[in-house]
């Protein structure tokens, strides 16, 4: 495969791996650090708000990566409403200048009302989106696997859709493959599936069912050895969208012998 012409396209910025990673949940900088070295990813997740809370695990944060490298992806974690996020992807947007990236309107929409099950809010999330994209902000929301919603919000202009796999952190995994295989085959912008990876086997199920990219935190900050699995988790983005793009073999409801039945010598 060449890597150079399969590229990730998102906004007015292109991008050669399909693997996005967060910065949360690491045990300490410099593994964060070494993980997003063995991963390869481009596009890295800052939540706002725990920068500016100044959180234990983000204090020092800015100043350890080198934004020259990563793109940084603001996200609006921990927003409840549409208000409040708007609100927050604002002050994103000074972050990623702070950082150097003075051209960057990324952001990371999440709009979250539900404490327990972390399921975003669809109604806030389209409302937002809405004054974001009017703000020139480039739109990555976060949402449920709804082949509707997707479609209004690619209607609205949101650079992309970012259906969950299951809920956040519960690497139980592809739960709503029906769904996200509609989204995908509706969507004429890249579609990101962002949150409940657990295995590399998940993260090349993803990207063979045609998802654009990935976007995996927990599976890697809270992996033993979380440098090798944010490895693993490359390779298995690659061998994945690969595979997607050679075109697999359907299947067959009867079996399919792999030697042809004529020319064969009898005794």
């Amino acid at each position: 495969m060449d890597n150079k012409k399969d590229m990730l396209n998102i906004g007015n910025k292109v991008f050669k791996s399909r693997l996005l990673t967060g910065t949360g949940k690491y045990e300490n900088l410099a593994i964060m650090k070494k993980c997003l070295e063995s991963s390869k990813c481009e596009i890295i997740t800052v939540a706002i708000r725990r920068i500016q809370a100044l959180e234990s695990s983000h204090q020092g944060l800015l100043e350890a990566i080198d934004w020259k490298k990563y793109w940084m992806l603001p996200n609006t974690a921990g927003c409840s409403n549409a208000e409040e996020a708007i609100r927050i992807a604002r002050m994103g947007r000074e972050l990623a200048k702070l950082a150097g990236q003075e051209d960057n309107n990324f952001i990371k929409l999440e709009v979250i009302p539900d404490e327990k099950y972390l399921l975003p809010d669809p109604f806030g999330t389209l409302q937002a989106a809405e004054q974001l994209i009017k703000e020139g902000f480039t739109v990555l929301p976060y949402i449920n696997a709804d082949p509707l919603l997707a479609k209004k919000l690619e209607e609205v202009g949101c650079a992309t859709v970012m259906p969950l796999g299951s809920p956040i952190g519960s690497a139980q995994g592809i739960r709503n493959e029906a769904n996200i295989c509609l989204i995908i085959e509706n969507a004429k912008v890249p579609v990101i599936i962002d949150a409940g990876i657990g295995v590399p086997s998940e993260a090349a199920l993803s990207m063979e069912l045609g998802a654009d990219a990935v976007l995996i935190n927990s599976a890697i900050a809270l992996a033993k050895d979380a440098p090798s699995m944010a490895e693993a988790m490359k390779k298995a983005t690659e061998a994945g969208r690969q595979a997607f793009l050679a075109g697999r073999l359907e299947e067959r409801k009867k079996a399919s012998a792999s030697s042809p039945s004529h020319g064969i010598v009898t005794a």
